[in-house]
């Protein structure tokens, strides 16, 4: 979000992104010269007690959402990851009569802890937004499937994501040394790095001196590392925690290849960071990666719950040093495609449109996130 405010800006719009008050700083910040807004969202649960404390909460809630409307005065408002951002926004919409665009991201089906199978909430309003959208998008055709055959949508367009091409990694620069396989992410059950663990160990145990670098953190941290131990890997896989950007460019750049073990992905950029770093791929293809990742010339498509096959084509890349660099060269000529110019210029089509055609320049848009 913050990557595509800052391309729209540039584009001549006026944006704020309102994002979630999560009670853990000042509710107006600047950010990379983004003005964001946080917002609170309080929604009732199904139990007497929440919905007692949604109705003591809710009035503040709703006067903050207005008065973000009444100060910015937006001409739409974009919804983006719908949550419980997106349950205000449509009432906002309600109100005011703003055209609405719809973005998922895959919340629907990549969230962790299932939220839209718990809440009827979401799901009526998700449901309502996508009925009274002027646009919804996504960026994997993965993605509206599920919004298509879950949640009632007509119609949809694809806009892929980006990755800022300007974060070149360093292979000299990497804070790992010797042949390693890089994983990154959120260590959350949907990324699949248990799996990877899995298929690892058939190959680690055998020797041969590479590692399995795993960067991120999240809430499987411990059951990630029990299970290390538990395949006795403790000598060959690291759990590096969080690394920046920059380092995480220079990670990769300095692998053998990113593995992308996800159970499902929405889109995968990941995979976009990979080739922008000249790095070797092998990506899920459990979602929507094998729309944009072409198997076997840009990157290796691989089901990571089939453990033995995740395994051979973990074993193939790592052996065949001259696909690995087939690979990267075409992962470099490919990653010019996704940049986040090109998806503000998207959406940007779709403000002029959904506004009468006029130009663009002027536009304000409130980007919900």
């Amino acid at each position: 979000m913050r990557q595509v405010a800052r391309e729209l800006i540039d584009l001549g719009c006026a944006v704020e992104v309102w994002s979630v008050d999560r009670g853990t700083g000042p509710v107006v910040r600047e950010v990379d010269g983004v003005r964001v807004r946080y917002l609170p969202t309080p929604l009732p649960s199904a139990s007497p007690g929440g919905i007692a404390r949604f109705v003591r909460a809710f009035p503040a809630a709703w006067r903050r959402w207005r008065d973000a409307h009444a100060e910015f005065q937006p001409d739409l408002l974009h919804i983006h990851c719908f949550g419980p951002n997106g349950a205000y926004a449509l009432a906002l919409h309600r109100r005011t009569r703003l055209p609405l665009i719809v973005t998922s991201h895959g919340e629907t089906i990549a969230d962790d802890r299932a939220v839209y199978d718990r809440s009827a909430v979401l799901r009526s309003a998700l449901r309502h937004a996508l009925a009274t959208a002027s646009a919804v998008t996504a960026p994997s055709g993965f993605v509206l499937d599920d919004l298509h055959a879950r949640f009632g949508l007509v119609g949809g367009e694809v806009v892929p994501n980006g990755v800022d091409l300007a974060v070149a990694g360093d292979a000299g620069r990497s804070p790992f040394g010797g042949d390693y396989l890089l994983a990154v992410g959120r260590l959350g059950r949907t990324k699949g790095f248990d799996l990877l663990i899995d298929a690892m160990a058939g190959i680690l145990s055998g020797g041969g001196g590479i590692r399995l670098v795993i960067v991120g953190d999240g809430p499987e941290r411990a059951r990630l590392q029990a299970l290390v131990d538990e395949h006795g890997l403790g000598g060959h896989v690291v759990l590096a925690g969080r690394l920046d950007p920059a380092a995480v460019a220079d990670a990769m750049a300095g692998a053998l290849a990113v593995v992308v073990p996800s159970r499902t992905e929405a889109f995968g950029i990941v995979a976009l960071e990979a080739w922008r770093s000249g790095a070797a791929l092998v990506m899920t293809s459990r979602g929507g990666a094998p729309g944009f990742v072409v198997d076997g010339v840009d990157g290796l498509l691989a089901d990571p719950l089939d453990i033995d096959a995740l395994r051979a084509t973990i074993n193939r890349i790592v052996a065949d040093r001259d696909l690995r660099a087939r690979m990267v060269e075409e992962g470099r000529r490919r990653v010019r495609e996704f940049t986040w110019r090109r998806v503000a210029e998207a959406y940007l089509a779709d403000y002029d449109r959904i506004l009468d055609g006029a130009e663009a320049h002027g536009r304000r848009a409130a980007e919900t996130a």
